[in-house]
C-alpha cells in the first residue's frame, strides 16, 4: 500500500510539473512576445535613406520613421533652378518645396501589424510615409472631393498643402502600373503598386483595404499582408489614388 501511495504521488506531481511547464510554453508564445523583432523588415531598405532615417524602437515592437518630406524625384514643386526642378505649365502650382519649409514628419508604426482590431478609416494630413521619402495622403482634399484639387497634382500625383508634399495618387516617379514598393503606411502594413509580384498581374480578390496575403519581392517567399493601389482609375484625374482605407492593420 505504501508503495501504491508514493507511486500516485510521483505521478501527481509530474502532472503538475507538465501543466505548469505547458502554461509557461504558451506564455512564451504570446503576442506580446512575438510582436518583438530585431531587424528591420527588408521592404524598409527600399526607402530613401538621404530622406529618412528608419530604426526598430519600443524595444523592437515598432519602427520609428523620420524623413525631410524631400523626395529624390523631379517636380515642378522644387522651384525653378533647383536641380530637380520639372516645367510643368499645366499644373496650377501651392508653394514650392523649398519655401513651404514644412515637410519634415515623423510615424511610428507596429513592427509587427495588429489584425485582431476592427479597421479604422484613414484620417486628414499624413497617412503613411513613400519610400522617396515623401508623405502619403489619402483619397480627400480638406474635407471634401481630391477632384477640387485634381489641377495641383504633379506629374506623379503630388502637391503641397498643407505645408507638406505628399502624393494622393499613383506616384509614378517610382511605381507605374508595376508591382514595386509605394510605401509604408501608419498601421504598418506595406503598400504596393497595381500589380502583384507573386503574379505579374493585377490582384483579384483584394478585400475592401485593397489588400490580401501572397509574397512579396521582399518576403523570401512568405506570405504577408500588404495593401496595393487599386486599379481603378479615379475621377477626371487620369490616374489611380494611392490608399483610400480602412486600415487593416490597427
Amino acid at each position: 500500500m505504501k508503495n501504491q501511495f508514493i507511486k500516485k504521488i510521483t505521478l501527481l506531481s509530474v502532472l503538475i510539473i507538465g501543466f505548469v511547464s505547458c502554461s509557461s510554453e504558451s506564455e512564451t508564445g504570446s503576442s506580446t512576445t512575438d510582436d518583438v523583432v530585431t531587424e528591420l523588415h527588408a521592404a524598409y531598405g527600399q526607402f530613401n535613406t538621404e530622406a529618412t532615417d528608419i530604426y526598430l524602437s519600443s524595444g523592437g515592437t515598432k519602427v520609428t520613421i523620420e524623413t525631410t518630406g524631400l523626395p529624390n524625384h523631379t517636380s515642378v514643386y522644387w522651384g525653378s533652378g533647383n536641380a530637380l526642378y520639372k516645367d510643368e505649365p499645366n499644373v496650377e502650382t501651392t508653394p514650392s518645396l523649398m519655401s513651404s519649409n514644412n515637410n519634415a514628419a515623423t510615424i511610428t508604426v507596429d513592427a509587427t501589424p495588429n489584425f485582431t482590431g476592427s479597421s479604422v478609416s484613414t484620417q486628414l494630413n499624413t497617412i503613411g510615409i513613400a519610400v522617396s521619402g515623401a508623405s502619403i495622403f489619402n483619397d480627400q482634399e480638406g474635407n471634401g472631393a481630391l477632384s477640387s484639387a485634381a489641377t495641383s497634382l504633379d506629374w506623379t500625383g503630388a502637391h503641397i498643402g498643407p505645408g507638406v508634399y505628399h502624393y494622393h495618387l499613383e506616384p509614378k516617379a517610382f511605381t507605374n502600373n508595376d508591382a514595386n514598393l509605394v510605401g509604408i503606411l501608419l498601421d504598418g502594413v506595406f503598400l504596393y503598386g497595381r500589380k502583384c509580384n507573386s503574379t505579374g498581374t493585377y490582384p483579384t480578390g483584394l478585400d475592401a483595404s485593397g489588400g490580401h496575403i501572397t509574397a512579396t519581392q521582399y518576403t523570401n517567399g512568405v506570405q504577408e499582408y500588404h495593401y496595393h493601389i487599386i486599379n481603378e482609375l479615379y475621377s477626371t484625374t487620369g490616374s489611380y489614388i494611392a490608399f483610400a482605407g480602412p486600415y487593416k492593420g490597427y
